[in-house]
Parts: structure tokens; C-alpha cells; sequence
């Protein structure tokens, strides 16, 4: 069973854009809309739990606790 965990997404509007980001994770992502914009940075995110070396998640996710 995969494990769940919730981060904090901040938007900001950028231009005609729309800027994402999830400061625990220190990743961003952008759309031309708000909910392009998030669902983009729930795509990185999830990319970056796919292919990140472990200790790098480690490392991120500590952060927080």
C-alpha cells in the first residue's frame, strides 16, 4: 500500500501564468491557469519521488520534521 503525505502548495500568479510551488519539497511547476498550475506540480512532485535518490528525499522530507 503506498503511504500518503500531504505538502503545502503555494500559487502565485506570475505574468498571464500562474506559478506552483511546494516549499518542503523545494520544487515549482507553472500553468496557465491555477489548476494547471497545480495539477503540473503534482506531476513534478510525483516524477521526483519516481526517480530521486533516496538520501535526497531523506534530506528534503527532514527538513520538515
Amino acid at each position: 500500500m503506498a503511504r500518503r503525505q500531504r505538502f503545502t502548495v503555494m500559487i502565485e500568479r506570475e505574468g498571464e501564468g500562474y506559478v506552483s510551488l511546494c516549499p518542503e519539497l523545494d520544487i515549482a511547476s507553472q500553468g496557465d491557469s491555477v489548476e494547471e498550475s497545480k495539477v503540473n506540480l503534482k506531476e513534478a512532485i510525483e516524477l521526483f519521488f519516481e526517480v530521486a535518490d533516496p538520501s535526497e528525499i531523506q534530506a528534503r522530507l527532514s527538513i520538515i520534521r
